[in-house]
């Protein structure tokens, strides 16, 4: 668990970036606003610049992982929610891509609250 940051930084900041990068294309792709799309590529790079934040500090205040494990456990209702709200706009492409990223980042929340203790110290 000692690399879980490291993971959590890397798929934002990678998300984040190809997201930004390709925006006009996947919002094509997912029949979603080009806006929304932008912004969901913003909130990734936000996410992963925090996590890497985190993952560089030799010590971790307690405040901040359990922030960041409740932002992403948030971030994964979030896409469960975008599926519900798009569900006759949106295509089967974004709905798997918002679920596996509800799973993913929900994921993620979950094992960074379970092991946050380890992560404070790490």
């Amino acid at each position: 668990m000692k690399n879980l940051l490291w993971v959590d930084c890397i798929a934002g900041l990678t998300v984040g970036i190809g997201v930004l990068l390709l925006h006009g294309w996947l919002s094509q792709m997912y029949n979603l606003s080009s806006a929304l799309v932008l912004a969901m590529g913003i909130a990734n790079l936000l996410y992963g610049c925090y996590s890497l934040s985190l993952a560089l500090r030799s010590k971790r205040p307690k405040n901040l992982i359990r922030g960041l494990a409740i932002a992403n456990m948030a971030w994964g209702v979030f896409c469960v929610l975008l599926v519900i709200i798009f569900r006759d706009t949106a295509s089967v492409f974004a709905y798997a891509v918002l679920l596996f990223e509800a799973v993913f980042v929900g994921g993620l929340g979950l094992l960074e609250w379970r092991y946050r203790k380890q992560l404070w110290t790490a």
